[in-house]
């Protein structure tokens, strides 16, 4: 830790003052959400100035980044996807900074189909979604530049490697359905922008109004597609499609925000092989009191997924030829396990659940019946998209767990068996590391899980340095996962944590309720609970834990900083959810307000104020080292969340601890990034955490 306190880039304040339902409230860093602005891009250079030759030069940053680079470089697969004979999968030789996808066509070998690491010289074009058709004559790939969300489809001929000719733009947020006559497509788009707004920061960090479902034939430019549907009188709605499985119905889907309540309305093609669309769109589901998921049809029914009276989900049959929600029969019922996702394949269907956060996997018949339950490898998690078809007995999954990286696994449906289908070397011995899984008490007595994961004959005395790590929002499980970095940890004799936070997805919608809006303080409490879980246990002490989240885990950690700053010997927060009064302004944000609520509304505002990372800094209050991480071209958290809380925090840093914000250039929110900047930003976020634990904590820290 440094002597005295880093000089830090100026960082001037400005004039800019906002009134909340009466409440004036100073936001001096505005000027630093223009992204494009000298000022801004000054700043910007002068923090990497400062912060990547600091990291640099961290004793332990050279140990972490070789070893890093020691255990990603191991032949990895992805889950294949089958068509007929043919599996397309995803496959990287171990540092390769894409996956390359390749096809298979019964026991032939394996060729390239598309190798993503030569569509530019650094690796930040990245494959985002694969659509092979249902001959498998056809791939419908897209693509993502620097990390943005925004996609490119291109249809590539999966005998001659050729694309066609035409390439679709301004998709975001879009999945593709072939038609069964494999002749095109349906997907989601957004309008073009002007000419004049095509090459400015507008076309990466804005432009998402008007969101339409359209038919794409093979072959044709995109100006000739079909609008499908379009609901013009909410522009900001999420509109996107779902064919069943026979192509016989187009399911539509309506969201105002990013959570899975819906509209559910559904348009009959009439005939699969060649859709017609001037059918009516039939409204099932009129209303955002409940989730909504299509899995599939058989004869008479379609299979939905809903938390309809069943706030851990179900699964229920609806006749589309009488689609009265009152008549529907329950296939799956509500149980104690939360349901998260299923597939219909081999004549029944596959349903994926979680029991305390870890992965179970059954089959049900389409008249309501339990058939096996498949036993998995472990306590670990299987990749929440199952890969199969209606009418093959074989599924695809990904599981993986603490100790082992992700492995696609053949299911067979009819002897509910699992196995593996690649054998991994690996630069590390998986049976040297143990994953326990224990339950805690949080501030306000509720029982919270967390996995804890260590190498074994560790002395649990209370020295070892912990990392912890949560998520705690919009419904999204935190379920075991394969982490080089943790693995890392764990190597130098440190404890990996993750604690299970009220937000997420682990017990349904009352767990998720429990950490939203009003409620959200609960995840910042389970927190802090699950460090002193770890110190009580004697795993670690204060100060000797380190803490990192990103995205709404950025958000957790920023939070957790400001509130607890005695509690964390390192903090690193990526990506965060920093100005908690303007998040529904930038980029996507708008959608996240069934979560937190919005400064627009007087309640809202009040709460949002109390934990705002932005606003809850305190003039000399003597913070932990903290280390903030984004990428520039990050269109889903705006870069200025990161920009703004950290030129607050140095201003507000009353101790020695270092404050510091690494900016990634050409990168986004995470997806796609290239595996050397992973390597690189990964090793930068180990020495800090560890440099920082491993000093003796003198005094003591109080307890939380």
């Amino acid at each position: 830790m440094p002597a005295t306190p880093l000089a830090y880039p100026p960082s001037p304040k400005g004039e800019v003052v906002d009134v909340y339902h009466g409440v004036a409230v100073p936001d001096p860093y505005r000027w630093l959400e223009d992204l494009d602005s000298p000022q801004t891009r000054q700043w910007v250079e002068a923090q990497n100035a400062l912060t990547l030759p600091f990291l640099a030069a961290l004793p332990e940053r050279a140990g972490f980044a070789e070893r890093l680079s020691a255990l990603w470089n191991h032949e990895r697969y992805d889950v294949p996807e089958k068509v007929g004979d043919r599996y397309f999968f995803g496959r990287n030789d171990g540092l390769q900074n894409q996956s390359v996808l390749y096809v298979q066509q019964g026991k032939a070998a394996p060729r390239v189909l598309l190798d993503p690491n030569t569509l530019s010289s650094d690796g930040t074009v990245a494959l985002a979604q694969i659509k092979p058709s249902h001959d498998g004559r056809w791939l419908l790939y897209s693509t993502a530049t620097a990390g943005s969300d925004w996609n490119e489809f291109r249809i590539r001929d999966v005998n001659t490697g050729a694309d066609q000719a035409e390439v679709l733009t301004r998709i975001k947020f879009s999945d593709a359905q072939w038609t069964q006559d494999n002749a095109g497509f349906f997907y989601s788009r957004y309008p073009a922008l002007e000419k004049a707004d095509a090459t400015s920061n507008q076309a990466v960090f804005d432009g998402l109004a008007n969101q339409k479902i359209y038919y794409h034939r093979l072959g044709r430019p995109q100006a000739e597609d079909k609008l499908v549907f379009e609901w013009p009188a909410e522009p900001k709605w999420f509109v996107g499609g779902e064919l069943t499985p026979d192509g016989r119905y187009l399911f539509i889907t309506l969201r105002p925000g990013s959570g899975d309540e819906c509209r559910l309305y559904v348009l009959d093609l009439q005939d699969a092989k060649a859709p017609r669309f001037d059918a009516p769109v039939v409204k099932l589901v009129d209303d955002f009191d409940h989730a909504w998921q299509v899995i599939g049809r058989n004869e008479r029914d379609v299979f939905l997924k809903t938390n309809l009276d069943a706030p851990k989900n179900r699964i229920i049959a609806l006749d589309l030829d009488k689609p009265d929600l009152s008549s529907a029969r329950v296939i799956v019922p509500e149980s104690q396990d939360t349901l998260i996702s299923a597939k219909q394949a081999g004549g029944r269907i596959a349903v994926l659940s979680l029991h305390d956060a870890a992965s179970r996997l059954a089959t049900w018949s389409y008249d309501g019946q339990h058939i096996a339950d498949i036993k998995l490898p472990g306590l670990g998690a299987i990749s929440e998209t199952l890969h199969g078809d209606a009418n093959d007995d074989e599924l695809q999954i990904g599981y993986q767990s603490y100790n082992q990286p992700l492995t696609p696994y053949r299911v067979s449906l009819k002897t509910a068996s699992a196995t593996p289908l690649h054998s991994v070397k690996l630069a590390f011995d998986p049976k040297q590391y143990v994953t326990e899984q224990v339950f805690y008490d949080s501030l306000d007595g509720t029982r919270v899980p967390m996995f804890i994961s260590y190498k074994k004959g560790l002395q649990r005395n209370g020295k070892a340095q912990a990392f912890l790590h949560g998520y705690g929002g919009f419904n999204i499980p935190k379920t075991p996962a394969f982490d080089a970095s943790a693995l890392a940890w764990m190597e130098k004799g440190g404890v990996f944590a993750v604690a299970n936070l009220r937000g997420g997805g682990e017990y349904g919608e009352p767990w998720h309720r429990a950490g939203t809006r009003e409620r959200k303080q609960n995840v910042f409490d389970d927190f802090a609970a699950a460090a002193r879980y770890l110190v009580d246990r004697h795993y670690t002490e204060y100060p000797r834990i380190a803490i990192w989240g990103r995205s709404n885990g950025g958000l957790l950690v920023g939070a957790s900083v400001n509130q607890r700053p005695q509690l964390w010997g390192a903090a690193v927060a990526t990506v965060g959810v920093m100005d908690m009064l303007r998040f529904h302004t930038f980029t996507v944000g708008y959608a996240w307000t069934g979560d937190y609520g919005s400064s627009d509304e007087a309640d809202a505002f009040t709460y949002l104020r109390r934990y705002s990372p932005l606003h809850t800094t305190q003039a000399g209050m003597h913070y932990p080292p903290t280390l903030v991480t984004t990428g520039d071209h990050d269109d889903r958290v705006h870069p200025a969340h990161s920009y703004k809380y950290t030129a607050a925090l140095q201003a507000a840093q009353g101790g020695d601890a270092p404050v510091l914000i690494r900016i990634d250039t050409r990168a986004g929110h995470g997806a796609g990034k290239p595996v050397a900047k992973i390597i690189e930003e990964e090793a930068d976020k180990l020495a800090f955490m560890w440099h920082y634990t491993s000093a003796l904590p003198t005094p003591k820290a109080p307890r939380p």
